[in-house]
């Protein structure tokens, strides 16, 4: 397997993967759409979707599909910046569930893992439409 450097994912082949409820005692938090964080590999996802979505895109890196696999990547969407009041406004982000590159397109695609329709919020929909024109070389994917 291709080395991806600090900060890549699957570093580990998927036999020797490990994967538990985090949170107290194992049991996780339940969050207001009724997910349960999930650790695998030491990296925390926000529900089981997410570290199912991981383990697959694992295997697309070891069949060699696409490279440079990131969880969790963060993309500025505005800088920070003083307004006219001299008001400091702070930055604002987005972070999709994965990142990587198509080996087939050799495009850059982020992901983000959406359960049920109800998780699609206003606020993903805003931050989305930022990230598509603040990164139009980037392919958004939302995969459920």
């Amino acid at each position: 397997m291709p080395s991806m450097g600090a900060g890549w994912c699957c570093n580990d082949p998927p036999h020797r993967r490990t994967a538990r409820r985090a949170g107290a005692a194992g049991g996780g938090t339940v969050s207001k759409y009724g997910n349960r964080k999930v650790e695998v590999d030491g990296i925390t996802f926000d529900s089981v979707a997410e570290a199912r979505r991981y383990g697959e895109l694992c295997l697309l890196v070891l069949a060699g599909e696409i490279q440079e696999l990131r969880c969790h990547p963060r993309y500025m969407l505005l800088e920070p910046f003083t307004d006219a009041a001299g008001q400091k406004v702070r930055a604002v982000h987005y972070t999709p569930d994965f990142d990587y590159l198509d080996a087939r397109t050799g495009r850059r695609v982020a992901e983000d893992v959406k359960g049920r329709k109800g998780t699609i919020t206003e606020a993903f929909t805003l931050r989305s439409k930022f990230f598509r024109h603040r990164y139009p070389g980037i392919e958004l994917r939302v995969v459920g």
